[in-house]
């Protein structure tokens, strides 16, 4: 009876975990092939999101088309794909040039891709710049870049493909966002207030397209990990603040942010947000504790430039 008693919770971590696995690789099944043959335009694909999400809507039978700003490294990703899976089973993804940046040009890439497949089932948002810098030392020149690549190309793609969808009452919009699109982060200003401008637009959107039976949907990770490398932590990154900050920025997988995307879509959520629990417990402060909030991040803003003054 001892032995059993002292077994007995490892079995039940191991059939826990088990069952776990089976559910994830069963919904992950399911959700692939809820994609099959689906039109689906993922913007800025270069990125290591947009690469994870290549793969795994490649995988699962969609007709993609990948947007970049640089053909070479469309026509690099577009080999990678094709080496890992089966051409059987698969399309052929469509690569086309697109700098959001440049909204004069999004029109043109819409009519490009509506004249190839005659309709888009999905909109993948995913392209974004940032900028770090004081406000007084960030041009408004580079504001406007930010605003332009990161809220007037995205709602400009959207309003280019929006009719097809309605029309056919079906489709579904996915905005990738960021933790700064529900807080600002100091030094990051500009590219904060195009994260919020956006989540604001389709949140509106998302209302407006519900009558048509087309779903909007937003995914707000945290700071992306920058794959299976994180910096080593220097002096200047030792404080608490420092510490802390880089908590909240390495906690989001691009993997983990392509299959949350995916899963997205087959469920069609509207909101989703992907952050560890000290991220959610910035934006729960910053909602109902803000003058604690703006406290702490002043804390933190002054503690980076006495470092800095005493180098």
């Amino acid at each position: 009876m001892g032995v059993l008693a002292v077994l007995f919770l490892p079995l039940l971590v191991v059939v826990i975990s088990g069952i776990v696995y089976i559910y994830r690789t069963v919904i992950q099944m399911v959700s692939k092939s809820a994609v099959r043959s689906k039109v689906v335009v993922i913007t800025d694909a270069l990125s290591g999101v947009g690469k994870e999400c290549s793969r795994v809507f490649h995988t699962g039978g969609a007709r993609l088309v990948l947007c970049g700003k640089h053909l070479d490294k469309l026509e690099a990703l577009y080999d990678t794909l094709s080496s890992v899976a089966d051409p059987r089973a698969t399309f052929t993804p469509k690569l086309v040039l697109l700098d959001l940046s440049d909204v004069n040009c999004v029109q043109d890439v819409a009519k490009e891709i509506l004249d190839c497949y005659g309709c888009v089932d999905i909109l993948i948002n995913n392209a974004s710049t940032t900028v770090k810098g004081t406000v007084q030392n960030i041009s408004l020149e580079i504001d406007k870049k930010i605003m332009d690549a990161n809220y007037f190309g995205p709602i400009t793609l959207t309003k280019a493909l929006l009719p097809n969808m309605i029309s056919r009452r079906t489709g579904q919009v996915v905005l990738v966002n960021n933790i700064q699109g529900k807080l600002g982060v100091p030094f990051r200003a500009a590219y904060a207030a195009s994260k919020h401008a956006a989540l604001g637009f389709f949140d509106s959107l998302r209302a407006e397209l519900q009558e048509f039976g087309v779903c909007v949907s937003t995914v707000t990770p945290s700071f992306i990990h920058s794959y299976h490398v994180q910096p080593k932590p220097s002096n200047r990154e030792s404080s608490m603040w420092k510490c802390l900050f880089r908590k909240l920025a390495y906690g989001i997988h691009p993997v983990e942010v392509a299959e949350e995307i995916l899963r997205t879509v087959n469920r069609k959520k509207q909101e989703v947000f992907m952050a560890n629990p000290i991220a959610k417990a910035a934006v729960y402060i910053r909602t109902f504790f803000p003058e604690l909030f703006f406290a702490v991040v002043a804390a933190g803003v002054k503690e980076k430039q006495k470092i800095e003054d005493d180098k």
